[in-house]
């Protein structure tokens, strides 16, 4: 039986997850159907730019992102410190983006009418605006916008009704920084590995193919969270890695996958790798196939047992993943 939503996602546990939504009908629905040549690749730009726009409402930041032909992959960091800090204004305001709201919220945000509002008005308003806080760090109304908005757009073009994605996406809760590292490699791999790709620069509708466009002028893109280093001092939040260390991991796994080789990636190896104490076979091995050997969490074996204590599970899959790649000693 599925784990309800509320019991997969728990930010005590993380502020990390990888999510997976996948067509209903398809590749065609976000490909090219092969029965009528139609193509339909304009869809993965549809789901690339809302995303983003989402990203920019929510208290909620795109890691690593890639869209496929059949289903899209999002590493997402929930900042609920970041959603509580807002004023009750900056609530409304960036709700009103995306709903009309109530009544009343559209009259306390129009500045004629908000002097004319009583106390139990203002009241409701903000209990109103406590509802759609919570909403805007949490992450299945993050995904449902992003996928509701996607299905509409699809069934207009399409002229005709039913389901665009999956009854539910999948999620997986990334414990450390070692399953954070490889779920993003994993997704911003995705196109290499599907033959999508030759290279990172070359793979649309992906984050690194941003990362790197924007590293060529000594940036970071402003729609994804960055790369803020370990302990970084002039950045309050960020990734915890160095963005020429993990565009180096990258173009080494890809390198491998592509060549289609087992065993070693070069004889270079990438300080994110020492860091976090992690071989490179294991890395490939991991970064290859990280939904495969692991469900609803992953991390590494002191992570996931626990995870598995604090959710009162039997069993969770992964723990032998992660004793042959990610624990040490």
């Amino acid at each position: 039986m599925p784990r309800s939503r509320q019991s997969q996602v728990s930010l005590a546990d993380t502020l990390y997850y990888h999510c997976v939504s996948r067509c209903v009908r398809r590749a065609f629905l976000c490909g090219e159907d092969q029965h009528t040549g139609k193509s339909y690749e304009h869809r993965r730009q549809w789901v690339e730019d809302y995303l983003l726009q989402l990203a920019a409402v929510f208290a909620i930041d795109v890691c690593a992102y890639a869209v496929m032909s059949n289903h899209s992959h999002v590493v997402l960091h929930v900042d609920k410190e970041q959603a509580e800090a807002w004023s009750m204004d900056e609530v409304l305001e960036r709700w009103h983006i995306l709903h009309k709201g109530t009544l009343l919220t559209q009259m306390y945000l129009n500045p004629q009418v908000r002097l004319r509002l009583d106390e139990a008005q203002l009241q409701a308003i903000k209990d109103t605006a406590d509802m759609y806080r919570a909403r805007l760090y949490d992450l299945s109304w993050f995904m449902r916008h992003l996928n509701e908005h996607i299905a509409r757009e699809a069934n207009k073009e399409d002229k005709c009704t039913g389901r665009f994605w999956e009854g539910r996406f999948k999620s997986q809760a990334l414990l450390d920084e070692a399953a954070l590292a490889a779920c993003m490699a994993y997704v911003d791999l995705n196109p290499i590995r599907s033959n999508m790709a030759s290279t990172s620069e070359t793979s649309d509708h992906t984050s690194i193919k941003q990362r790197i466009r924007q590293a060529k002028q000594g940036q970071q893109p402003n729609a994804l969270m960055p790369f803020a280093g370990n302990h970084s001092e002039t950045m309050l939040k960020g990734l915890p890695f160095e963005l020429q260390d993990y565009l180096q991991l990258v173009e080494l796994t890809g390198r491998v996958i592509r060549e289609d080789k087992h065993g070693y990636i070069d004889d270079a190896q990438a300080p994110i790798l020492q860091r976090l104490q992690i071989d490179e076979e294991s890395w490939l091995a991991l970064s290859t196939g990280l939904e495969n050997y692991f469900a609803s969490a992953v991390g590494t074996g002191q992570s996931l047992r626990h995870y598995k204590r604090q959710h009162k599970q039997q069993r969770i899959k992964g723990m032998g993943a992660a004793k042959r790649w990610l624990d040490v000693g």
